[in-house]
Order: C-alpha cells, then structure tokens, then sequence
C-alpha cells in the first residue's frame, strides 16, 4: 500500500477541516457533524470533502448549504493552518455511511434479542 504526500496532505486536511467546522457560528451548522473523508486533487486544486450530517434531510441540506457557503473562509483558514503552495476549492458531499452503519447494527441488536 502506497502512502503518498496527497494521502498525507488528505489526513491532516480532514483533521483541519473538522477543527473548523467546530468553530464555525453558523447556526445551520449542527453540533453532530463530522467529516467521514476527504480527498484531494494531485495538483491540490480540488478537494472532495465527505460530511456525515444527523437529523432530517431538511437539516442536512441546511448543514450543506452552509458548508459550501462558509467554502472562502474555510479556505482561508485551510491556508493560514496548513503549509501548502495551493489551497484547494472545496466541495462538500453528504455521506450517509454513519446513519446506515447505525442501523445496521440496530437490526443486529434486534434480531439478537429474538433470538435469546
């Protein structure tokens, strides 16, 4: 398995990008929300930021919306944290893999009580 400088450049950035999502006052923006993954562009152009969202899909569409709204100033601060040549232009995408992983193991809590 190859660990390269955008792998690298990707962990730390996630890591940056949640501690700014945190601080943000926007009251869209719910407590329960974190960032599943991110990936980023060879040339550091582009990243791809997947955020996990509890609530409603009115509530996560709100959360989004005031991501991709907040896209400078997370930008910005991305620049001012982090070291790099090239501050990527970000675009949020809503994951869902914490809700199903959830439910998933509320059907498997479920079906273990029926069977005990």
């Amino acid at each position: 398995m190859s660990y390269n400088r955008t792998d690298r450049i990707s962990e730390e950035m996630r890591r940056v990008l949640s501690d700014i999502i945190r601080e943000l006052k926007d009251p869209r923006i719910p407590t329960v929300i974190s960032v599943v993954a991110l990936s980023v562009t060879k040339d550091l152009r582009h990243a791809k930021a997947h955020v996990s969202v509890m609530g409603d899909e009115a509530a996560k569409k709100a959360a989004i919306d005031a991501l991709k709204s907040a896209g400078g100033f997370i930008r910005r601060e991305i620049g001012a944290r982090m070291l790099l040549r090239a501050v990527p232009e970000f675009s949020f995408v809503l994951d869902n893999s914490i809700e199903h992983g959830a439910y998933i193991n509320e059907l498997i809590h479920k079906s273990m009580e029926g069977e005990l």
